[in-house]
C-alpha cells in the first residue's frame, strides 16, 4: 500500500480540459507530496478550457507513448466536453486506460472523462458517476450511474463536475493508500 507521498500519478489529457479539473487534482495531490506527471498524446502542452473560453495551459511531462502503466500507481482523467471527447478517439489512449484498469491501479475520472471508461470497457456492471448529459451513455454501456459527488467500485472513482472536486481528490489518496484492485480484466 503506497502512501500517497510515495505514489505516482499520471494526469491523461488533451486540449480542451476542464481547466479546474485538470489543476485542481494536479496540485492538490502534488501537495499531498505524490509525484504528478501531465501526459498527452503527443508531448505537447495543452490548453484548457474555463468557463466559455479557452484557458491556461498546462505544462506536459511526456508523450503517451513514453511511459508505461506499470509505472504508475493511479490515472486521473480531466473532464469538459472536448477533451475525453478527442481521447477516445485515440486507440493508444484508451489501450492506456485498460492497462491501468487491467493492472488493478486506481482509474479516477470526472464530469465528461468516464466517456474514457466507457470506449475501455471497463464501465459495465460497476457503480459510476459523470456528468448528467452522458449518464444515457454510461448505462448504455452496462454502468450503474448514480448521482452523488464521488463513487467508488474497486479503485474506480468517478465524479460529476468541479463542484465536486475535493471529494474527488480525498478519494484518489484514500483509493491510492488502499493499494491495487483485484478487479477482472477489459
Amino acid at each position: 500500500m503506497p502512501k500517497i507521498g510515495n505514489a505516482r500519478i499520471i494526469i491523461l489529457s488533451t486540449n480542451g480540459f476542464e481547466q479546474s479539473e485538470l489543476e485542481v487534482p494536479r496540485d492538490m495531490l502534488r501537495a499531498a507530496g505524490a509525484q504528478v506527471d501531465v501526459v498527452s498524446p503527443d508531448g505537447e502542452d495543452i490548453t484548457g478550457w474555463d468557463d466559455k473560453n479557452w484557458g491556461r495551459k498546462a505544462e506536459v511531462a511526456h508523450k503517451l507513448s513514453d511511459v508505461k502503466a506499470g509505472d504508475y500507481d493511479a490515472l486521473v482523467l480531466p473532464g469538459g466536453q472536448i477533451n475525453p471527447d478527442i481521447l477516445r478517439t485515440d486507440k493508444h489512449a484508451v489501450d492506456f486506460v485498460k492497462a491501468m484498469h487491467n493492472g488493478g491501479k486506481v482509474v479516477a475520472a470526472i464530469c465528461h472523462a468516464p466517456w474514457m471508461l466507457v470506449e475501455a470497457g471497463i464501465v459495465k456492471g460497476r457503480k459510476v458517476t459523470s456528468y448528467p448529459s452522458i449518464s444515457t451513455d454510461v448505462k448504455n454501456a452496462g454502468g450503474l450511474w448514480e448521482d452523488n459527488e464521488v463513487v467508488t467500485d474497486k479503485g474506480i472513482i468517478t465524479s460529476r463536475n468541479p463542484g465536486d472536486l475535493d471529494a474527488f481528490v480525498a478519494k484518489i489518496i484514500e483509493e491510492i493508500e488502499e493499494g491495487t484492485h483485484d478487479r477482472a480484466a477489459a
